[in-house]
């Protein structure tokens, strides 16, 4: 046989082969998405809390500025001063940080679920493998990163320019403008630049995401022999099951043979079948089998009937009925009912003449 690493990986990956997988921090996510996520939604937020932000800002800095002379290096109580002026800063930034967080922590969890990992961090030697290091810089994976980089490069310069040229006209403007007008002016057109490279950057991610899904399904495939094997591991040999439910059969053999003393009757085929049936009638609505068997099985119920002197009687279509269609410890289906009934009735009249 083959060595199966020299083996075709055709076979999709097991469930158990993918949790081994992600519990080696081997997951199918995009570094890219993150980022684009993180730039488009963070300065949509920022778009949309900028005004407020920046009154805020604008409020603290003035409120700082204006009592700068009381809250010198002289002053005691200069340091709870800025650290509460600081405070406040943060207060004020912390909606659209918060924010930030939130879409990196949403978009990895969407990526790969939540699962923590230690191993990814745990040092391998074979990293240090020059060859290897060599052989993987003209690698597939690779030659897509410098291209989906190139892309991205591309695509941002020519998104910028197009941004900075529309607004053109404005730029000269801005040496009529204020301080505040003119921060509010080019804050715009960085986030407008932003989010506009943010939606080009988040179609690269997302082709970038679909390649990372193609190249992780790629490597955790198997071979038809490691499948084989892991099959071996999860559920056990073949030769091992089977044994163990020849035990079981033996097993529930032995308790059956030992419920035979129990019969009111036993109805055979004569050689082929044999029925063990128990009747109570303050107890059971039925007849039930307490045992059945065929051939050997059959001939030690018969031995185990006689030597405890439980009738043996022969009819080969209810022997075979019974057989075929109930299982021990089974009531006797109604379409047989009545010619059990006879038989038990012929064995109670059979033990009314020997005890009388």
């Amino acid at each position: 046989m083959a060595d199966d690493s020299f083996q075709e990986r055709t076979e999709q990956a097991t469930p158990r082969r993918r949790e081994k997988a992600r519990e080696e921090g081997r997951v199918a996510r995009s570094a890219e998405l993150n980022s684009a996520m993180t730039v488009l939604l963070g300065c949509t937020a920022l778009f949309a809390l900028g005004p407020f932000m920046a009154s805020q800002i604008s409020q603290l800095v003035r409120n700082t500025m204006a009592n700068a002379a009381t809250i010198g290096m002289g002053n005691p109580n200069w340091v709870t001063i800025y650290g509460n002026n600081l405070l406040k800063f943060l207060l004020i930034i912390a909606p659209a940080m918060g924010a930030m967080m939130v879409i990196g922590l949403v978009t990895s969890v969407a990526q790969v679920g939540f699962k923590v990992s230690t191993k990814a961090l745990e040092p391998k030697f074979e990293k240090l493998d020059v060859i290897k290091g060599i052989t993987q810089l003209f690698s597939g994976r690779t030659l897509f990163a410098a291209v989906r980089d190139t892309l991205k490069l591309t695509i941002i310069t020519i998104v910028a320019y197009k941004v900075i040229k529309s607004e053109a006209d404005s730029f000269i403007q801005l040496a009529d403008m204020s301080v505040p007008q003119l921060a509010a002016t080019i804050g715009r057109l960085t986030l407008i630049i932003a989010i506009k490279i943010g939606v080009a950057v988040l179609i690269i991610a997302i082709l970038d995401y679909a390649y990372q899904r193609w190249e992780y399904e790629r490597s955790i495939r198997m071979s038809h022999q490691e499948v084989k094997e892991e099959f071996k591991d999860t559920e056990g040999s073949p030769q091992v099951k089977a044994r163990i439910k020849q035990i079981q059969r033996e097993q529930a053999r032995k308790r059956m043979m030992q419920e035979v003393p129990k019969a009111d009757v036993v109805i055979t085929n004569p050689t082929h079948y044999a029925v063990a049936i128990k009747y109570d009638a303050e107890q059971m609505n039925a007849p039930y089998v307490l045992a059945k068997g065929q051939n050997l099985i059959a001939q030690k119920i018969k031995e185990i009937a006689l030597e405890h002197q439980i009738p043996v009687i022969e009819d080969k279509p209810l022997a075979q009925a019974l057989y075929k269609l109930c299982d021990v410890g089974q009531m006797v289906p109604h379409n047989l009912y009545r010619a059990v009934a006879e038989v038990l009735a012929y064995v109670y009249r059979l033990k009314g003449k020997v005890i009388g």
